[in-house]
């Protein structure tokens, strides 16, 4: 598998996982039309063959192309292509850019209040988590965290509501939030604003906190769009006798 380096705009150069380069060639593949509306994709024996990587990694892969809407998984059929571009990726139940409005309705203002109301406890509690935020490598843990994260600021506001719309959105958070790890590389970048939103909740600033969970919620947004509108070239596609992922 060919892991060469991938600069995201504004970021440091990363490492493309072998995951990132098989949905950049099948991605690509459907793009260019060699696999059209309504085409079933061979499956994912062949798809290994081919590609050379694992099933786990192909499956990931896949998963990725269904969540940016441009196949859909039929129980004992195969997968299916139903559109030929990237439109608006679907976490769960709803979609990015649904989500997105939502989050910006809710959970800017929602640190603002955060600021004004948190208890000690509130504070301890964002501390430890974003401490263990900062110390995790495995992204299935780091992303339960991050949904945590998000409730506890709503839970430092000081009104059930918030929690309960936080809540009612966890897992597309969650789905988001792995997606945007997966193929953005997101983790030490929202470590980071995690940190800001924190820091600003202990100074009491109402409105550095609503600063904070904007930019958060921009960057989500920039990340959202790169990799809706940048697919990755055929030069990160697995070549013959590189190592399987």
């Amino acid at each position: 598998m060919n892991l060469s380096d991938s600069r995201t705009a504004g970021q440091p150069v990363r490492r493309v996982s072998a995951m990132e380069a098989v949905l950049a060639h099948l991605r690509g593949a459907i793009e260019r039309g060699e696999y059209a509306i309504g085409d079933k994709l061979p499956s994912e024996a062949e798809l290994c063959r081919a590609l050379e990587v694992s099933r786990p990694v192909l499956r990931e892969a896949l998963r990725a192309l269904q969540t940016m809407g441009l196949t859909v998984s039929r129980t004992g059929k195969g997968t299916f292509v139903v559109a030929s571009t990237v439109e608006d990726p679907t976490f769960g139940d709803y979609s990015a850019s649904d989500l997105l409005e939502v989050r910006r309705h809710v959970e800017i203002p929602v640190a603002g209040y955060a600021a004004r109301r948190r208890t000690p406890e509130n504070l301890d509690h964002l501390a430890h988590l974003l401490d263990r935020m900062e110390r995790e490598t495995d992204t299935t843990a780091w992303v339960a965290m991050d949904t945590l994260f998000h409730l506890a600021v709503a839970e430092a506001a000081q009104n059930p509501v918030f929690r309960r719309v936080i809540e009612e959105i966890r897992d597309a958070l969650a789905r988001q939030s792995a997606f945007l790890n997966e193929l953005g590389g997101r983790r030490e970048q929202s470590n980071r604003e995690h940190r800001a939103i924190v820091e600003a909740l202990t100074d009491g600033s109402e409105h550095d906190a609503v600063d904070a969970m904007a930019h958060h919620l921009d960057r989500v947004e920039t990340t959202l769009t790169d990799i809706v509108r940048s697919p990755r070239t055929d030069s990160d596609l697995p070549t013959e006798g590189e190592p399987q992922a």
